[in-house]
């Protein structure tokens, strides 16, 4: 840790390393874990098939690679390549969705510097495998704007065919460097299985253009409600949340998880469904208490909210 107003506080001088932290009581506490990397570099292709459906599989997509590990989390191999997607940057974050044994989708990110107007020019993009990993084919891009930045998706099965997705949102006026630039959380929707995409709705807005915005985490509630959070980098920061009871084509009031951090650079949500139907909501976070960037955890019910 080394503060910066700007950017990350992030001390470049001293190494980093992985870490992972396991709970096995509902998020309630937490233990750190050494996992196990395989070793090598550059992007490899997979091998040997993964089975989607396996029930300890975890995947990771990390920009133009993903890892897999079969024992939830403590045994990892990888990197492995988009295989089939060519040499474009991709700049992905994990957000996939397992069909069967082979199929999955993975809801991906390209640069598309020809028309993106923002300083990080990412466009949203749905990919598909057939034979567990081994080979990617591009099926649709989400977004039907392809001047704003879209990325970091989290995407929910409605239906056979009904598919919803949020993503981050960036656009930056082009050539005029005195109007501040938007940062917001759209949701698209595919009613064809991904083929094609539609804007459904607006979420939230993520700051007031001084930051970066922030990516939202959208889970679907066994009764039926998508819950997605998000951290605010705008006073007050915090973390934040939304509640839609029609499939995302309107979104409640901002529930407010907390509102107590000390800095703008918090947030990139995750959030998981319990057996009890409460949200496990994690993400890095800064306080008075504890100045220095971490992850916490906030267990709540959307239960409580939903008539909002």
């Amino acid at each position: 840790y080394k503060h910066n107003p700007f950017h990350h506080s992030i001390d470049n001088t001293r190494p980093g390393g992985l870490a992972t932290a396991r709970s096995l009581d509902g998020g309630v506490t937490w233990a750190l874990e050494d996992p196990k990397m395989a070793g090598g570099s550059g992007n490899r292709v997979l091998e040997e098939a993964l089975t989607f459906t396996g029930t300890d599989l975890a995947i990771r997509n990390e920009g133009d690679r993903f890892f897999a590990s079969e024992d939830r989390g403590r045994n990892w191999e990888g990197p492995f390549a988009f295989t089939g997607l060519g040499e474009g940057k991709l700049s992905s974050r994990t957000d996939y969705l397992v069909n069967g044994p082979s199929e999955a989708y993975f809801f991906l990110s390209a640069d598309d510097v020809d028309s993106v107007q923002a300083i990080l020019q990412d466009r949203s993009f749905l990919a598909r495998t057939l034979d567990g990993g081994r080979s990617f084919e591009f099926v649709a891009w989400l977004v039907d704007d392809e001047t704003t930045r879209s990325v970091m998706s989290s995407t929910v099965r409605v239906s056979d065919e009904h598919l919803v997705s949020a993503m981050r949102r960036r656009h930056d006026p082009p050539g005029d460097f005195t109007v501040l630039p938007r940062n917001w959380i759209d949701v698209y929707e595919s009613r064809d299985d991904g083929q094609t995409w539609q804007f459904l709705s607006k979420v939230a807005e993520t700051d007031t253009g001084l930051r970066n915005g922030n990516p939202p985490a959208m889970v679907r509630t066994d009764d039926g409600l998508l819950v997605a959070t998000y951290a605010y980098r705008g006073v007050p920061y915090g973390i934040r949340a939304r509640i839609s009871n029609d499939d995302g084509a309107s979104w409640s009031e901002e529930i407010v998880l907390r509102d107590d951090a000390t800095t703008w650079d918090i947030g990139y949500c995750r959030t998981v469904i319990r057996a009890d139907g409460q949200l496990v909501t994690i993400y890095y976070f800064a306080s008075e208490e504890r100045p220095e960037q971490h992850i916490a955890a906030t267990i709540w019910d959307p239960r409580n909210h939903a008539a909002q």
